[in-house]
């Protein structure tokens, strides 16, 4: 049996371990470097982006809930993957960016768990959300006559209920899975956040079915919207070459041009991170791709969507020239 004080020496190389024989019940992040300046590069870095996405998200929602010409399918889809920005930055980033700057570095079993489930929530239901914004853009070009009985509000709403249910059971799956297990050491989590892969590889015991799980998950809750999305803009692709004028053509393209760029941004990074093969994994590549998914693409798809689309920079122009007067007057 494993003595007691094989424990207190353990905690000299890790200061928050564990409570008791069976389990660690704290955790820490790993320092990204040793350097305070390149932290504090970094810090300020994800701190802008954090900022940016957080202000251009909650503006494209504000002017899509403000603005009646806005109250189509494919702008309440976009207004929850902004509220999903939202939520998913706000998740995994404030901890990441006190990870950066202070020694508290530590995170409770708890707090990793509820940042896990956050995490795997709003990603998965951004897949889905994807996959119902590919499918309003395939009912508008090629079959517009029946577009506006198929995609009611009802249809809408179920859609958006279903993508952000799908999020919600897959994310209280995972972790429950994954925290039944025991970790036995070493308590140091060589990531930014709570992602499933490093905190796994800390479990003690086989992890063969957490990580056949895993992998079930991504085949059938990103795997399978993303061929969606692909079945769907093949479609579109056979309609749009049909169209007699070039006029209508460049139109049909233009509504996709957004959509496409998001989906390439989100499904590229994530297909990188987890389905390429485990022996190509390194902790290195793996922190910068979470960097991209986590901050980049949240920073980037406001801005695409607002640079890209002119009814979306016309409402942002009305909510900003409203709210002008109001902060004149106090």
């Amino acid at each position: 049996m494993i003595s007691y004080s094989f424990f207190q020496e353990m905690s000299v190389n890790c200061s928050l371990w564990q409570e008791n024989k069976l389990s660690v019940k704290h955790f820490a992040f790993a320092k990204f470097s040793e350097v305070p300046e390149e932290c504090f590069l970094l810090f300020t870095l994800i701190l802008l982006m954090f900022l940016v996405s957080l202000t251009g998200n909650a503006l494209i929602t504000l002017a899509i809930c403000t603005s009646p010409a806005l109250h189509t399918p494919m702008y309440f889809f976009l207004a929850n993957l902004s509220l999903l920005e939202i939520g998913y930055t706000c998740s995994v980033i404030p901890k990441m960016l006190k990870n950066l700057v202070t020694e508290a570095r530590g995170i409770s079993r708890e707090g990793c768990a509820t940042q896990m489930f956050f995490f795997i929530f709003f990603g998965i239901t951004e897949c889905c959300l994807l996959a119902a914004m590919a499918f309003d853009r395939y009912m508008a070009i090629c079959s517009p006559l029946h577009y506006a009985t198929r995609m009611s509000r009802e249809v809408c709403a179920h859609l958006a209920i279903v993508s952000w249910g799908m999020g919600c059971i897959v994310g209280l799956g995972q972790t429950n899975f994954i925290f039944s297990l025991n970790f036995c050491g070493p308590c140091e989590i060589d990531h930014f956040f709570c992602d499933l892969p490093p905190v796994l590889a800390l479990a003690c015991g086989d992890t063969s079915q957490n990580e056949a799980a895993i992998f079930v998950t991504v085949v059938l809750c990103i795997s399978s919207p993303f061929l969606l999305i692909i079945y769907s803009y093949v479609r579109i692709l056979f309609a749009v070459l049909v169209m007699p004028s070039p006029e209508g053509r460049h139109k049909a393209l233009s509504t996709c041009s957004s959509h496409l760029l998001v989906v390439t941004l989100f499904y590229g990074s994530a297909s990188i991170t987890y389905l390429r093969p485990k022996s190509s994994h390194s902790p290195g590549i793996d922190k910068l791709l979470a960097l991209f998914y986590t901050a980049v693409t949240s920073m980037l798809n406001p801005i695409i969507y607002s640079l890209r689309n002119k009814e979306v920079k016309a409402a942002l122009r009305r909510t900003l020239s409203l709210k002008k007067p109001l902060a004149i007057n106090r």
